[in-house]
């Protein structure tokens, strides 16, 4: 009886050691796939923040070229305008929102309506 007892306590602790070791051996693997995973996303970023670096320096290109200036404030202003303007909103609705005249968003926004008018106009003349 003794001797038993012994043998299933050292088969008990074999199969205790050999559980171990295959749930290291699978927690490596799964810190191998999230580190790869991580890799990727890490690669992902970069290419992304080249792109935005890209677009920024083209933008500075081309309103140089254009001649024009406009402060930090400005452009804020312009882009809180403008995103508001794509997203559907009237004008009325952007100049409460920002606390000016009517007339000067329509001044502001009147060269991206000219354009938003004229892709209408082409797609329903066909």
């Amino acid at each position: 009886m003794a001797w038993t007892l012994t043998g299933l306590f050292l088969i008990s602790a074999l199969l205790f050691i050999i559980s171990i070791w295959k749930s290291f051996q699978v927690s490596k693997e799964n810190q191998k796939e999230i580190d790869m995973v991580h890799i990727s996303l890490l690669k992902e970023i970069n290419t992304i923040q080249e792109s935005i670096r890209n677009i920024e320096l083209d933008l500075e290109v081309v309103t140089k070229e254009a001649g024009i200036q406009h402060s930090p404030e400005e452009k804020l202003f312009m882009r809180e305008v403008l995103d508001l303007y794509k997203r559907n909103y009237s004008i009325e609705s952007i100049a409460g929102k920002k606390q000016v005249p009517v007339n000067e968003i329509e001044r502001l926004l009147a060269p991206y309506r000219y354009i938003k008018d004229e892709r209408r106009k082409v797609a329903n003349e066909n």
